[in-house]
């Protein structure tokens, strides 16, 4: 909450001292970087929160793809967009803009806390100790492991564990220790990115370490442009799951020794007696 200056303060403004989250206190002129996660894509899916800072925003920045998703909401916006592979490069174009002073959306898919921009930005600010400079806020979006969950019924009622089996920013033995930890626990396991178009032996890699904890007939589900136009959903099992396509839009659930099929779902029993 922000409250107004002490009756002694200069000007009747707020006293950056009394900032508890040390974020400073958002006077004019100074520039704020919002971040905010747009869910799997779909208007639909956006946060009230998330539409209001969109529509505050100046300027919005974000991969060219993802910025497409939500055209119909910038027409008024400055936009600045870049491919894939240019993280860094977006975090550093809007903290500039923000430094600046003007009110910037960085934008991303899913949750920007959930492999999103949240941690480049934060990170950059923190290198420079520009943490307070500038007002940062993160508003959480639909991440897809739970995009894709609701779409497949309630495979993730019990614990699970993210792995992203893209080796671009992990060594792919951390990757496959984390594979073969994640299926000695029995967690169900949500795969990120699982291949790519020049990355095709880390998904054919990743079922191998889990078939030796896990049943070949164990439920799996695929789904794919979870929210978006055309989008996909297969269930199949960790037998079969390499029969079908997979792709950086493409996310995996495999279950527990739990897990079963009803019908067109995928339920993990929370362990409720019913």
């Amino acid at each position: 909450m922000r409250t107004g200056g002490p009756a002694g303060c200069a000007g009747g403004q707020p006293d950056p001292a009394q900032d508890k989250t040390g974020r400073g206190n958002g006077g004019r002129g100074r520039g704020k970087l919002t971040v905010i996660g747009t869910g799997p894509g779909n208007l639909e899916h956006l946060s009230r929160r998330a539409l209001q800072a969109l529509a505050e925003a100046e300027v919005v920045v974000g991969y060219k793809t993802y910025i497409g998703l939500i055209a119909s909401l910038l027409n008024d916006k400055e936009v600045v967009s870049t491919g894939m592979t240019r993280e860094i490069e977006r975090c550093e174009l809007a903290i500039d803009r923000a430094r600046q002073g003007a009110a910037v959306a960085l934008v991303s898919s899913g949750d920007p806390g959930v492999y999103g921009m949240a941690g480049p930005a934060l990170e950059l600010l923190a290198r420079e100790n520009a943490l307070t400079e500038i007002e940062v806020e993160i508003i959480p979006g639909i991440t897809s492991a739970t995009a894709a969950a609701a779409l497949m019924g309630a495979p993730l009622m019990h614990d699970f564990v993210v792995i992203s089996l893209s080796d671009l920013l992990t060594p792919w033995e951390i990757i496959e220790k984390r594979l073969d930890l994640a299926a000695r626990g029995d967690f169900v396991i949500v795969l990120y990115n699982p291949a790519s178009r020049k990355r095709t032996r880390q998904v054919q890699a990743a079922r191998e370490i889990l078939l030796a904890c896990k049943g070949p007939q164990t439920p799996v589900g695929i789904v794919r442009n979870a929210g978006r136009e055309g989008e996909e959903i297969i269930l199949t099992d960790l037998d079969k799951m390499l029969a079908y396509r997979v792709d950086m839009f493409t996310v995996v659930i495999i279950g527990n020794s739990h897990t079963y099929s009803a019908g067109n779902y995928l339920i993990t029993p929370r362990g409720y007696r019913v």
